[in-house]
Order: C-alpha cells, then structure tokens, then sequence
C-alpha cells in the first residue's frame, strides 16, 4: 500500500511592517525576509526621512494599501502607529500583533534644534500595549523604555504607571538583530582608528575629533584614521571639517565606502572608535571588532552588554579616551573581544523558533 500523501502546509503570512526604512531597520526587515523563506512575507515599507510625519502618519500612508488577507501575523517597528492603524482597520483587531524596538523615544538623545514631545513616546507607548509581545534589540533598549514609560506616566492623573510598566515588561523579551562577521584582513593595520558611524549629533563626532587632535598633537604616537559611515552631501559635520583642517595627514580615507571596500577596511583596522550619545544595539560597532578591531567604547547604553571593562572608558571623556589609545598603541593591545553572540549562525535559530508560528 502506498503511504498517505501528507497535507499540504500552508505557509505562515506575516505582514512586516517598517515605517522608516533605514540603517538598522532596513537590515532587519531585509535579513528577516531573505533567512526566513518558509514564512509569507507582504511587506509595508516607508523610506527613512520625515521622522515626525512618519511616526504619526504611517496609518494615513498606508491607509488604502494594506493587503486584502489576513495575516497569521503582524510584526512592527516601534515607529509603527500600531494601535491607529489597527484602530481604522476593524478586521485587523483580533490579528496577532507583534512590536520589534530598534530604539525608543525615552532614551534618544534631542538634538539642539529638537523639542521634547510626548507624541513619539505615545506612539511607541499605544504601539506596546496593542501587542501581544514586545522585543528589543538590547537589555539596555528594553530598560530604557520601561523606565521611561514609568517616568512619563508617574505624575499623570488617574495614570496606573507601575502597572502598565509591570504589563509591558511580563511581554518582553531581547532578540537582537544578527550581524553577518565580517574577515579579519590578513595582516592588520597596528595604526589604523576606525569611526564608522553617522557624522551625526546622536554619534557625537565632535568628542571624536576632540580626542584624535589631541593624541595627535600631545603623544607623537604615528596612526592613522580611516573616517568612513555616513554623512550629508548638503552639510558637511563640523567635527569632520576639523579633522580634515588640523590633522588631514592622519586621514587615509575619508568617504562613505561601498561595501567590498568598507569590509576590506573593517578587516584591517586595529581599534574602532564609539562615541555615541546613543547606542541601543550598535551594530556597525559590532562589524568591526567581527573583523578583530578593538573596540573603544563609552562606558553607557548598550555597550557595558557588549564588552568587558577594558574596552569602555568613561562616557563624554575625550581625555581618557585619548590616553587610553595612547597606552594601548604604546603598551599592546588586548585581544579582540567575542561578538559571536551577535552573529547570524547564532541567532537564526532563535529567530526562526519565534517564527513557527
């Protein structure tokens, strides 16, 4: 007798949902669609740019663009307007809802031109409740927003802030987004600093340049920099224009890098520098010591997860970040620490369990 046909399983569909599509976000929903090929993917994307219209305006953007289906599934950037959008579309109240934290509003640092509004931190806030999990990319991403949650909703009328933290963090849990590792080079540069980051407020590349000026003008010690991540074509950071004012015989490359060459540079630095204001999982940072860079960071935000004491030096201190370089180019290097945690091979495991549905 011929054995029974088995039934035909029908495929899971999950909407993924991203309102800004940018840096961490676009990696995420990327790497989630292209490892995870038993699952339905009807993807809603929104381009990185306007962030107040974004994060409120998301459910008028995709007002009439939502797929006809049912998903088994929806899962959400925290710059999703969840409860609006579930809200206007009645059919979707009873659809399983997840919430994924790449930031949150509590804990991102205002520029000076910035004003501190509620209405972002409600979002982020409606979107939690309105779901039946909540994940984050960091310890340090999950305690900052259920501390400021509770912060926010302390002195509200009429407002149970200890309960709604308490609710949130039963549904919450940390599953970072993976890094691919990327090759140490053959031979390392020993002189070579890398700043891979945004020459942005949030990155505070002017701490950087305070601390590379001074090592170059007080130590003697003979490195190099290699300036890379990304920066406006429109205005250029000032803390750039210093380093190419008073240093540019330190600088071997200065540009946004396409991606062979941006890893080939990873490969062969010797130190990655982080000055960040804020950091909720870090992931150029992790790249590069994938690649056996040291990492120097500000003892703060997600790093103290990450790395041991001797790779952290006191936050907003240039000084000891600059004598910390110094001792290390003087004194030896420690070794590269173990970011394999943070890598694909073992996280997709743990991704892929969740997604079994």
């Amino acid at each position: 007798m011929m054995p029974a046909t088995p039934p035909h399983t029908r495929k899971s569909e999950i909407w993924l949902l991203s309102a800004y599509r940018t840096d961490s976000h676009a990696r995420w929903t990327d790497w989630l669609v292209d490892a995870h090929p038993h699952v339905t993917w009807k993807r809603l994307e929104l381009p990185g740019r306007r962030f107040r219209w974004r994060i409120r305006g998301n459910p008028i953007s995709w007002l009439n663009r939502l797929p006809e289906s049912e998903p088994d599934l929806i899962f959400a950037t925290s710059m999703v307007d969840l409860a609006t959008l579930k809200g206007l579309h009645p059919r979707l109240a009873g659809v399983r809802s997840w919430y994924y934290f790449h930031e949150n509003q509590f804990a991102y640092p205002l520029s000076e031109h910035q004003l501190n509004r509620i209405d972002p931190q409600m979002v982020q806030l409606y979107g939690a409740l309105a779901s039946e999990r909540i994940f984050f990319n960091s310890d340090f991403n999950r305690r900052s927003f259920l501390d400021g949650v509770f912060e926010l909703l302390r002195p509200k009328p009429q407002a149970d802030s200890l309960g709604i933290r308490q609710q949130l963090e039963a549904k919450s849990s940390v599953l970072p987004i993976p890094i691919h590792p990327i090759p140490p080079a053959a031979e390392k540069d020993p002189l070579l600093i890398l700043w891979n980051h945004r020459w942005e407020y949030d990155k505070a590349p002017e701490l950087f340049a305070d601390a590379m000026i001074r090592l170059a003008e007080n130590t003697g010690i003979d490195f190099r920099l290699a300036l890379l991540g990304d920066r406006s074509s429109v205005h250029t950071s000032p803390a750039l224009l210093r380093l190419r004012e008073q240093i540019p015989d330190r600088i071997m490359v200065d540009e946004r890098a396409d991606s062979e060459t941006y890893r080939g540079i990873l490969g062969r630095s010797m130190v990655v520098v982080s000055t960040a204001l804020h950091e909720f999982q870090g992931l150029a940072m992790l790249e590069a010591v994938s690649a056996g860079a040291r990492p120097l960071v500000p003892d703060d935000l997600c790093y103290p997860e990450q790395y041991p004491d001797v790779y952290r030096y006191p936050a907003g201190d240039t000084q000891a970040l600059a004598e910390r370089l110094e001792s290390w180019f003087r004194h030896g290097f420690p070794p590269a620490p173990d970011v394999a945690a943070w890598s694909s091979e073992t996280l997709h495991h743990q991704w892929r369990d969740l997604l079994e549905l």
